[in-house]
C-alpha cells in the first residue's frame, strides 16, 4: 500500500496553466503504474492520464489530448500533472491513483484497477 498527495490545485483563468503534484510513500514507488482521474460536482470520476512505472509510456482521455502532460520522477516518489490551456470543463477535484505491476510499459484507464488513491485538489478553471 502506498499513501498518496496531491497539491498544486487553485484557482486559475481559462487558458491558463497549473502543474498538480502527487508524493507517494514507500520504498518501492518504480513499481506502481500511476494514473490521473477527476471527479467534477454531479459527474462520475473520469480517466484524465496514466503513466507507466518507469514513465516511458504515458496515456489520455481525448479531452486533454495536447494540453495536460504526466510525469514522474521516481527518485523524488513524485508524479506530476502538467496542465496547459485549461478549460472551465477542467473544474474538478482531481486524484491520483496508483497500482503495484509487474507490468513495465501498463498504462491502466478504469479507477477500478487502482488500489490506492489520494485525498485530491481542487482545480477551477474561471472564464
Amino acid at each position: 500500500q502506498v499513501q498518496l498527495v496531491e497539491s498544486g490545485g487553485g484557482l486559475v483563468q481559462a487558458g491558463g496553466s497549473l502543474r498538480l503534484s502527487c508524493a507517494a510513500s514507500g520504498r518501492t514507488f518504480s513499481s506502481y503504474g500511476l494514473g490521473w482521474f477527476r471527479q467534477a460536482p454531479g459527474k462520475e470520476r473520469e480517466f484524465v492520464a496514466a503513466i507507466s512505472r518507469g514513465g516511458s509510456h504515458t496515456d489520455y482521455a481525448d479531452s486533454v489530448k495536447g494540453r495536460f502532460t504526466a510525469s514522474r520522477e521516481n527518485a523524488k516518489n513524485t508524479v506530476y500533472l502538467q496542465m496547459n490551456s485549461l478549460k472551465p470543463e477542467d473544474t474538478a477535484v482531481y486524484h491520483c491513483a496508483a497500482r503495484v505491476t509487474n507490468r513495465l510499459y501498463y498504462t491502466a484507464h478504469l479507477a477500478a484497477e487502482y488500489y490506492d488513491w489520494g485525498q485530491g485538489t481542487q482545480v477551477t478553471v474561471s472564464t
